[in-house]
C-alpha cells in the first residue's frame, strides 16, 4: 500500500469540526432556497463565498451561512452528511461543535435542534458505523450572561451533550467571564474545552486554563510562542486540538510548514488533527493528514499516534476509549503490513 493510501486508511477520531462548518455547498444551496434569500445561488458563487481575507471576515460569512438555516430539521441532514463526510476519511467518532444560541437568537428551538441533530447522528451510527457526540459553544460575543441561558438550554435538552466550548471572536473577548459559566458547566457533569491561542496571544490560553479549567484547548497555535505555557500545558496533559488547514485559511499561519504542530508533537504534547470548518475551508480529515505528510514529514506511525491521542484525550467513557484503541491498533497493523 502507497504512503497516501496507508494514510486515508488510518483510523481516526475528530475533536474539532463545527457542525455548521460542514455544511456542503449543494446543501448551502438548498438551505438558501428554503430561506428565500437570493445570495450565494450557484456553486462558482459558494466557492468565491468561501474566500477570506482574514479571521474577521470568515466570521461574518460564517454568520451569513446560520442566517440560511430556517428551520430546526434541517440540521438531520446537515449533521448526517458531515458524518457521512468522516465516515470516508475512515473517522469512528466524531466529537462535533453546535452552537445553539446561534440559531434561538434567530428565533429556532434548542430542544427541536438537538433531536433533529440526533436523528441524524443515529441514523449515521446505523448506516455508516461512525459515532458522534455534541459539544455546545457559548460563543463568547453573546457575554457570559447569554452562556448561563446557554446552560438553562442544555438541562432542559441535553441528549447526547457532553461539553461545552467558548468560540467565536477571540480578541475583545476574554474567558474570565466566563469563569462561573464553565464551573457551572463542570458541576452539570460537561467536559470544558475553549477555543484559545488562535488570533490572540498566549495569555488568552493561560487564562483559559486558570478561569475555565478546560481538558482542551481549540487551535492553540500562540502556545509555540511561550515555552513556560508550553511546558506547563504538556505537564498537565492538557490537549490542543490542532486544525492547521484552517489556520492557514484564515491567515492564522502563513503555511502548512510553519503551522507550530510539528514542535508540539515533536515536544511531546498531546495534539490532534482536525478540520474545524471542513466546507468551507475544503479540506477534510484525510487532507489535515495527508498535509502533515507532505509539509511537515509527519510519517504514517506519527500520524496513527495522533489518531491515538484523539482517542485517548476524547470524551468517550474509558471502557470505550480502551476497546476503541484496540480497534485501531488492529486496524492499523494491517495497513503496515
Amino acid at each position: 500500500m502507497e504512503t497516501e493510501d496507508q494514510i486515508k486508511a488510518l483510523p481516526k477520531l475528530e475533536q474539532h469540526i463545527h457542525i455548521v462548518g460542514s455544511v456542503r455547498p449543494e446543501t448551502l444551496l438548498w438551505l438558501v432556497e428554503e430561506a428565500g434569500v437570493e445570495f450565494p445561488n450557484s456553486l462558482k458563487e459558494v466557492e468565491q463565498f468561501f474566500q477570506y481575507k482574514d479571521f474577521d471576515h470568515f466570521i461574518s460569512v460564517y454568520s451569513k451561512v446560520n442566517d440560511c438555516i430556517t428551520d430546526e430539521r434541517q440540521f438531520e441532514r446537515i449533521v448526517y452528511e458531515m458524518l457521512e463526510k468522516e465516515a470516508q476519511c475512515n473517522v469512528k467518532h466524531v466529537e462535533a461543535i453546535f452552537s445553539t444560541y446561534d440559531h434561538v437568537r434567530r428565533g429556532l428551538n434548542h430542544g427541536l435542534m438537538i433531536k433533529a441533530l440526533n436523528r441524524g447522528i443515529r441514523k449515521a451510527r446505523e448506516e455508516l458505523g461512525v459515532g458522534c457526540t455534541i459539544r455546545v459553544d457559548l460563543v463568547r460575543n453573546y457575554g457570559s450572561e447569554v452562556g448561563m441561558k446557554v446552560l438553562d438550554l442544555i438541562e432542559e435538552e441535553h441528549e447526547n451533550i457532553v461539553a461545552i466550548d467558548l468560540g467565536g471572536s477571540e480578541g475583545g473577548f476574554p474567558p474570565a467571564p466566563y469563569k462561573e459559566a464553565f464551573k457551572r458547566a463542570g458541576e452539570m457533569g460537561l467536559h470544558l474545552v475553549a477555543h484559545a491561542g488562535e488570533v490572540s496571544g498566549p495569555k488568552s490560553v493561560w487564562d483559559a486554563i486558570n478561569y475555565l479549567g478546560v481538558e482542551r484547548i481549540g487551535h492553540g497555535v500562540s502556545v509555540s510562542m511561550d515555552p513556560s505555557l508550553l511546558g506547563f500545558i504538556k505537564k498537565q496533559g492538557i490537549t490542543i486540538e490542532a486544525c492547521p488547514v484552517s489556520n492557514v485559511k484564515t491567515g492564522v499561519v502563513p503555511s502548512i510548514n510553519q503551522h507550530p504542530i510539528r514542535r508540539f508533537y515533536d515536544e511531546g504534547l498531546s495534539v490532534s488533527v482536525n478540520s474545524d470548518d471542513p466546507s468551507m475551508f475544503r479540506t477534510d480529515m484525510n487532507q489535515e493528514y495527508l498535509q502533515l505528510n507532505r509539509e511537515l514529514g509527519f510519517t504514517v506511525v506519527d500520524l496513527f499516534n495522533i489518531s491515538l491521542n484523539a482517542v485517548a484525550s476524547s470524551f468517550l467513557p474509558e471502557t470505550q476509549k480502551r476497546r476503541m484503541i484496540e480497534e485501531f491498533q488492529k486496524e492499523y497493523l494491517k495497513i503496515i503490513a
